[in-house]
């Protein structure tokens, strides 16, 4: 077509459209861009120009279609025009620190990773988990300390006695349990990273120190809590001394969740404060372990009056803050406990996935709530449950039996089959980019059902942005910095993660 064809075929497109008295001698296409405002003689932008840093790209898609995948970089600059939404990134203004992502090396998932995999299959896998340049880089570990519902041959603490006995002396207190497969796990998980942290946390403690003389649910004795605080001690120690040191502790996994399926514990409020300032701050101190971080609650999003009420009691000199899991309530809980106590820190801690769901969907829910939700929130770490599952969702101990970990193990072939799962790129787009030290910074973000973001700074300068769009069509935006920008466009459903120096 040629130009004076597409003139006339403009001015059929827009028929019913008034432009202004075209000036004699003007050319109709001029005349017409003109009167768009976007000829010569009007306020044309500059040309887009390349100023500032290369940003790394690394895009996962609902479709599957990317996973981790990189892409070509894109640059900040000049001149041209900004996208609407606008991302401003501003390093300047800066909140938490961050101790990393990861998941749970339960019973059942050191079981599968050390039996069902052969040592070439088990080291590859550690290295994807672990390792930040051949991996996604996992930098949070949270152990159970003793059965959970996801233990290979029944209920175990690390001081068993017959029942009826009892043993407030701890002297049969041993973690032989954990050598053959979870304590060389986390030694080759820390060689990998060294920078990743481990918490510590029981599910029940030994039967015989509470009232229903079982781990599965029922109330502590308060009677034992100087031998409780001491198990805690113990375990520091012995674990220590297996070169694992712990970062933090917390007295009692779901606190307000007692069930006869699997260990669990009733533990009210009260009696948590008593033990933490009573009993379990003055052993560690005592034992030179007043480093370890006490976190309480421990619990679900849906109940904040549960850690506001150990923050205001006399055991608060020794609780670094409160830690939350996802299956109830809403993520503004973190903030809720944050702004009643400010000098008290947030970590989140656990959330599953499940089998059967969507790709898709899981991606969404997991980088809006917990990537995004949870740091914006004030957490310190994203942390989710069973890091390995067989194909089973097991071997299970009572509870959760559709439960999804970070990988699959499928034992139906020979050699067995590992499966990446939607958490692994979930946890990947920040584990991977985000070391332990870094802060969040402030970025603006939007609303639900459009673009989402999260950002953050390195301890090495290094900036990284997080972004979602959880929309249902592709989403154009531009993320500026220090008055330079770049506009990307996100495809639906999708996450990018952003690094640039």
């Amino acid at each position: 077509m040629g130009v004076v064809e597409r003139s006339v075929s403009l001015v059929n497109s827009m028929s019913g459209v008034q432009f202004p008295r075209r000036a004699v001698g003007t050319p109709l296409v001029c005349f017409l861009v003109l009167s768009l405002a976007a000829c010569g003689g009007g306020n044309q932008p500059a040309p887009f120009t390349p100023t500032g840093p290369n940003a790394q790209v690394v895009v996962t898609t609902g479709d599957q279609a990317m996973l981790l995948q990189p892409e070509a970089t894109v640059s900040f600059g000049t001149g041209g025009s900004q996208s609407s939404p606008v991302i401003t990134v501003n390093e300047a203004t800066r909140y938490q620190p961050m101790d990393g992502f990861g998941a749970s090396l339960t019973d059942s998932s050191a079981w599968v990773i050390w039996n069902d995999l052969d040592f070439s299959q088990r080291a590859a896998l550690m290295q994807q988990l672990f390792s930040p340049t051949a991996g996604i880089g996992l930098s949070f570990l949270r152990q159970p300390m003793g059965a959970t519902d996801f233990a290979v041959n029944g209920n175990y603490s690390y001081d068993n006695v017959p029942a009826g006995q009892t043993d407030p002396q701890l002297v049969l207190f041993s973690i032989a349990h954990d050598t053959p497969y979870i304590i060389p796990l986390l030694q080759q998980a820390l060689a990998i990273n060294p920078a990743a942290k481990v918490v510590a946390l029981p599910w029940s403690p030994p039967a015989w120190m509470k009232t229903s003389g079982t781990m599965n649910g029922g109330d502590m004795n308060t009677v034992y809590f100087p031998s409780l605080a001491q198990y805690f001690v113990l375990y520091l120690q012995a674990y220590q001394q297996a070169g694992i040191p712990i970062y933090a502790i917390s007295v009692q996994n779901e606190p307000l969740n007692s069930t006869s399926s699997y260990p669990s514990g009733y533990l009210a409020a009260s009696d948590e404060s008593n033990f933490i300032a009573d009993y379990l701050g003055p052993a560690l101190n005592n034992a030179g372990l007043g480093t370890v971080k006490i976190l309480a609650y421990e619990h679900n999003w849906d109940n904040t009056d549960y850690p506001e009420s150990v923050l205001a009691s006399s055991a608060s000199p020794y609780v670094a803050g409160s830690s939350f899991h996802c299956y109830n309530g809403d993520v503004s809980a973190q903030s809720t406990v944050k702004t009643a106590y400010p000098g008290k820190d947030i970590w989140f801690t656990e959330c599953s996935g499940a089998v059967g769901s969507n790709f898709a969907g899981d991606l969404v829910w997991n980088s809006e709530n917990l990537l995004i939700g949870a740091p914006r929130n004030w957490a310190r770490s994203v942390s989710l449950w069973n890091l390995a599952l067989d194909q089973n969702s097991g071997p299970t101990n009572g509870g959760c039996s559709s439960c999804r970990g970070v990988v699959t193990i499928d034992t139906r072939t020979s050699p067995a089959t590992v499966t990446y799962n939607v958490e692994y790129y979930v946890l990947g787009h920040l584990a991977k980019f985000v070391v332990p030290g870094a802060h969040r910074i402030d970025s603006n973000t939007f609303n639900a059902g459009g673009i989402e973001d999260v950002a953050f700074q390195n301890p090495d300068g290094s900036v990284v942005l997080f972004a979602l769009n959880s929309g249902s069509t592709p989403g154009t935006f531009s993320v500026s910095w220090k008055g330079t920008y770049f506009n990307y466009t996100l495809l639906s459903q999708s996450v990018v993660t952003f690094e640039w120096k």
